[in-house]
């Protein structure tokens, strides 16, 4: 089995792994939120994930061009479940608390710090280039197909089966996405006839290949821009939703269900068409649709409206990830893609836990206080996502970001 029908059988199971963690996250999402009633404990989750998955992706990257590909997704996989049976043994012993969720979500942010290069490099070398698009949609089709379907799961299970079920059922999603990864043969170009190098020079090899291309680094400094402002928004958007509804859980169902179906639909969107033949169009023009979608849910009122704006925001994501991705795979060697793409997630990410930190305060101290919880929130997401609608259409100002694809040439096939 090779190609895309290996990459097929690697969908399926990392994206029952998705759903698993997806449904984890909800669930938790709402434990935190009844438990402390502030938007802060949901910042906070969001930021003890991200900041360990950004410190740490420099490192590993440089693992992830050292070792096989499909050892660090094993690694990542196998101790995401060990994550997910500490918190189940808790919760059945009755002693979880909130900060424990905090401490799990660092230990998870590690873990995604290897998993997404690792999984990044691998669909490279198991793809043509041509797939590359295409392949991209069906990752963000997979990651919607979560959206959409964990929060109703989640929100329908979670009186009959309580969290410990939740917990199960992530269990299981972490073994198939083991139990598929080890039929699945993937590629490791390069890697027999790397020369020794030291692991730092490895672990900062990806920030010298950006900074000698200015094009590259200004495309992630234009997702280092958005991720903040649409950050500041988006992380405490569910308090708003709650705070509005009287924490009813099947609102904040909808607003994430629909937000997932608006991926999903995005995302076939993509695979079938490709993108654009100017990958740049899909990242400004996706970056300030989104942003605009994200504005207006500030405006409107009711879970219906804000559902629909969820998903409309959702459905230009997979355009503007996907088409950046299909410019970084053609212009990054095989050989380099797990060191390059933790350099470039770590300068687009490095804003999101800044964000995070931010978020929470901001919405319980400065918005709130002034509008209540609720109208706070909303007015932040009318600025912040109207800030990024500007941001992305900036990104037509810039002569050397624009050309990205004729001023770089493409790398070479290994």
């Amino acid at each position: 089995m090779a190609g895309f029908a290996a990459f097929r059988l690697l969908w399926a199971g990392q994206a029952l792994a998705l759903m698993g963690r997806e449904m984890t996250w909800f669930a938790l999402t709402l434990f935190a939120y009844q438990k402390t009633g502030l938007a802060t404990a949901l910042s906070l989750l969001g930021f003890f994930h991200f900041l360990p998955l950004i410190l740490l992706s420099p490192l590993a990257g440089a693992l992830v061009d050292r070792y096989p590909r499909k050892w660090a997704m094993l690694a990542s996989d196998l101790a995401g479940g060990v994550a997910t049976g500490v918190l189940l043994l808790l919760f059945l012993v009755g002693r979880l608390e909130v900060w424990h969720l905090y401490l799990v979500s660092a230990f998870t942010g590690a873990l995604s710090s290897l998993h997404w290069p690792a999984l990044s490099a691998a669909l490279s070398a198991m793809l043509d280039k041509k797939d590359y698009a295409r392949a991209s949609g069906m990752m963000s089709l997979a990651e919607s197909l979560a959206g959409v379907g964990a929060p109703v799961l989640a929100a329908a299970l979670l009186k009959p089966v309580g969290l410990a079920g939740i917990f199960a059922l992530d269990l299981l999603g972490g073994l198939a996405a083991v139990a598929t990864l080890l039929r699945v043969p993937i590629p490791n170009p390069g890697l027999e006839a790397k020369e020794k190098t030291s692991f730092l020079e490895e672990a900062l090899f990806g920030f010298r290949f950006i900074w000698q291309r200015p094009s590259l680094l200004g495309l992630q400094l234009m997702f280092f821009g958005v991720n903040f402002l649409t950050t500041l928004a988006a992380t405490v958007m569910p308090a708003m939703v709650l705070a509005k509804t009287g924490l009813s859980e099947s609102a904040l169902a909808l607003v994430r269900s629909a937000s997932g179906l608006g991926g999903v639909a995005g995302g076939l969107f993509l695979s079938v068409w490709g993108g654009p033949k100017r990958r740049v169009h899909g990242v400004f023009l996706g970056m300030a649709l989104s942003s605009l979608a994200l504005a207006l849910m500030g405006v409107v009122e009711g879970p219906t409206a804000w559902a629909f704006l969820a998903f409309m925001e959702a459905f230009f994501i997979p355009l503007l990830n996907g088409s950046n991705q299909a410019i970084w795979q053609a212009k990054v060697p095989l050989a380099v893609q797990g060191k390059v793409f933790a350099a470039r997630r770590m300068i687009a990410w490095l804003a999101t836990p800044l964000a995070m930190l931010l978020s929470g305060p901001l919405a319980d101290r400065v918005f709130g206080p002034r509008l209540g919880q609720g109208e706070g929130i909303a007015l932040m997401l009318l600025l912040f996502g109207g800030l990024g609608v500007l941001w992305g259409l900036s990104g037509y100002l810039l002569p050397k970001v624009r050309g990205v694809e004729t001023l770089l040439p493409d790398a070479k096939t290994d």
